[in-house]
């Protein structure tokens, strides 16, 4: 009886783990879109601090990137086309990643424009570190996310 008991346990600790991740990315992802949709050229701003990007892209990205994160973590959250949009949003996680490396050891003294952009926290290590953890939850969204509580295959 208690490896049934187990085997239980393990089970409902598993969904709960993937759906954690998800619901961690997804709400990170979504509240960080919401000030750069409403201001894409502060975003811009933030964008080009990073002196990373042509100028010509810059716009392109301030308007897109905002949207793509909200469409991605809406729909991480509510089971549908997670893994798509778990690896979307991995693959912004690892660009951002290299932008702040490369920020830091510029020495660049930038907001990093991740959920406020007038006078928002500055790039350090511990934004870095985030980002990592971020990532693995990216991760685990994309090798299980479909399988728990996803409104694409019922609440299960």
């Amino acid at each position: 009886m208690s490896d049934a008991i187990r085997m239980v346990e393990k089970v409902l600790s598993y969904k709960y783990v993937v759906f954690a991740a998800r619901l961690i990315l997804g709400v990170v992802f979504i509240y960080a879109s919401l000030e750069k949709i409403q201001n894409p050229a502060g975003f811009a701003q933030a964008i080009y601090n990073y002196r990373m990007l042509p100028e010509g892209l810059i716009n392109v990205m301030a308007i897109i990137l905002p949207w793509l994160e909200l469409v991605c973590g809406t729909l991480v959250i509510v089971g549908v086309f997670v893994r798509g949009s778990a690896l979307l949003i991995g693959a912004m996680l690892a660009i951002f990643i290299v932008a702040l490396s490369s920020a830091l050891m510029r020495g660049l003294d930038i907001s990093c424009g991740c959920f406020t952009l007038e006078g928002g926290r500055g790039i350090a290590g511990k934004t870095l570190v985030e980002d990592v953890l971020l990532l693995l939850c990216a991760a685990i969204a994309l090798l299980h996310g479909t399988r728990v509580f996803s409104f694409r295959r019922g609440l299960n």
